[in-house]
């Protein structure tokens, strides 16, 4: 079964930089898209980034452009997300899931339990 486990939260001041790992379980990496996820509280889940199995970034909106970037490792079975210049507005949970379509363009399917990510001075 397909297993995501993200890792690499905490607490940052503002102008740091994180580095989320998503590893992916169960099953081999390279087939699949993965995109990352974050849900502020009391605010919906929005969409960040993608990366296909062609290893081709793509971006779900313009606030993460220039400062978040996201990668792949298919033979550690990883995708990770670096995350520079953070704002207090990038507080978060951190969420990636799969797509099986590996073309960013399907539905998401399989999830990981998240991570926090906490900008404050």
């Amino acid at each position: 079964q397909v297993h995501l486990v993200e890792s690499g939260g905490g607490l940052v001041q503002p102008g740091g930089s994180l580095r989320l790992s998503c590893a992916v379980l169960g099953f081999t990496l390279d087939y699949y898209a993965v995109h990352w996820f974050r849900q502020a509280p009391g605010k919906e889940r929005e969409g960040l980034l993608c990366i296909s199995s062609s290893n081709i970034s793509s971006y779900y909106i313009n606030s993460v452009k220039g400062r978040f970037t996201i990668s792949r490792d298919n033979a550690k079975g990883t995708v990770y997300l670096q995350m520079n210049s953070l704002k207090p507005e990038d507080t978060a949970v951190y969420f990636c899931a799969t797509e099986t379509s590996g073309s960013c363009l399907g539905e998401t399917e399989y999830w990981g339990q998240g991570t926090q990510v906490t900008i404050s001075s």
